[in-house]
């Protein structure tokens, strides 16, 4: 295939994708019905499908395949074939700043709703939304920009999977003694046990180990839930920094939790209570209670992960930001009465709206007697990583 061809793939399969699965589901659905595809066939038509999504909100009025290349031009930092063909004006210009790259774009194509500003603002629209300290622009920016594959480090297994790494030929930067980055296509499930000897987790969810770490010192009894436990990832974390905790995790969907039962038994974790409930109905079985650590990791739009997913932004409703933070209120009113008296409460998302992180922390403050003991933004747009929220609470009656 060639670059008409690899075009026209590209306009036929966003033209059938609906935003009601994720993309990477739906593009292996497809390849698998359309054998015609060959492995370059697919990574090229499956990257210009992502260079339009990269373009979040911006240019939604013009033609579908203007809008590709121009998502390939900003996401492209090194010479590109299908460009050279396509769209020869803007040869040997890929590798310039973003910045650089938008006063190329022709100034038509740059007008935002009829005023001078650029649009890249309108890439994420909702700056009036944006949690306290982000750049909107750089944020905006981000989404061109392919975000690392993050590994977490189990203990006692450091030099062994750096050394198998960098047997298999495969780049890493080391960020922290347990925390490496590598290009977000590396092929690691076969190199390394994941869950045994490394845990594939974002940077920043990282950095909310921090909290923890400092939480350790402040219990007794070590009785930890983690309510919202999804796949596990904060569990495991917290395992790691503790072993000795007693360890209950729940989700609202069993299928979560036999997920999570695989991970944990290769991870090693066997000594743990799990149920399902669904946190935002005051249904909690009386014995669910006096918890020296509640992590809440709550479901949330998911916007500080959305340079992984950018058909996300493409297709989101700004409604759902309200109906999220009402899912998240519920939950904590839910979880906090099952603390007890010195415990704490880890609020987390992966959100940049300020309806889901500091106004929680708001409702958190008028609605219960926990005090604010830490409450931080971990900025991800910067270092090719998520953006997520954090904030730390103690019950002190």
């Amino acid at each position: 295939m060639h670059a008409h061809s690899y075009l026209k793939s590209s306009v036929e399969i966003l033209g059938e994708y609906k935003g009601e699965e994720p993309f990477a589901s739906f593009l292996k659905k497809y390849f698998r019905q359309y054998k015609k595809y060959g492995s370059k066939d697919r990574k090229q038509v499956s990257h210009l499908c992502y260079c339009y999504f990269r373009l979040g909100k911006a240019l939604l009025d013009i033609p579908i395949e203007e809008r590709i290349l121009i998502g390939l031009f900003l996401c492209s930092d090194r010479p590109n074939e299908i460009l050279d063909q396509l769209k020869p004006v803007w040869k040997g210009k890929v590798d310039l700043p973003a910045e650089e790259k938008l006063l190329i774009i022709p100034a038509r194509l740059r007008q935002s709703g009829g005023n001078d500003s650029l649009f890249i603002e309108s890439v994420f629209p909702w700056k009036e939304e944006l949690t306290e300290g982000i750049d909107h622009e750089k944020f905006c920016e981000s989404f061109f920009t392919q975000p690392d594959l993050f590994i977490r480090l189990r203990p006692g297994h450091e030099s062994r999977v750096k050394t198998k790494l960098l047997d298999h030929g495969i780049n890493f930067s080391e960020i922290t003694s347990t925390c490496l980055s590598l290009p977000n296509a590396s092929r690691i499930e076969n190199i390394i046990e994941l869950d045994k000897e490394a845990v594939v987790q974002d940077l920043n969810s990282q950095q909310t180990g921090k909290l923890l770490t400092n939480f350790k010192f402040q219990i007794s009894n070590h009785k930890v839930w983690d309510c919202c436990a999804a796949s596990g990832g904060k569990s495991l974390m917290l395992y790691d920094i503790d072993p000795d905790i007693e360890l209950t995790v729940s989700d609202v969907r069993e299928s979560i939790l036999a997920n999570l039962k695989k991970r944990f038994e290769k991870a090693g974790i066997q000594n743990y209570t799990s149920f399902i409930n669904d946190l935002s109905q005051p249904n909690l079985k009386p014995q669910i209670t006096n918890f020296d650590l509640i992590i809440c990791d709550a479901p949330c739009t998911g916007s500080g992960t959305w340079s992984r997913t950018p058909e996300q932004i493409y297709f989101f409703d700004e409604k759902r930001i309200e109906q999220y933070a009402l899912l998240q209120k519920k939950i904590v009113s839910t979880i906090i009465p099952r603390l007890k008296i010195e415990g704490c409460l880890l609020y987390i998302t992966c959100s940049v709206f300020k309806k889901e992180n500091e106004e929680v922390v708001e409702f958190i403050q008028r609605n219960s007697e926990l005090e604010l003991m830490k409450m931080e933004l971990l900025n991800g747009y910067d270092k090719k990583a998520d953006t997520m929220f954090a904030a730390l609470f103690k019950k002190n009656s």
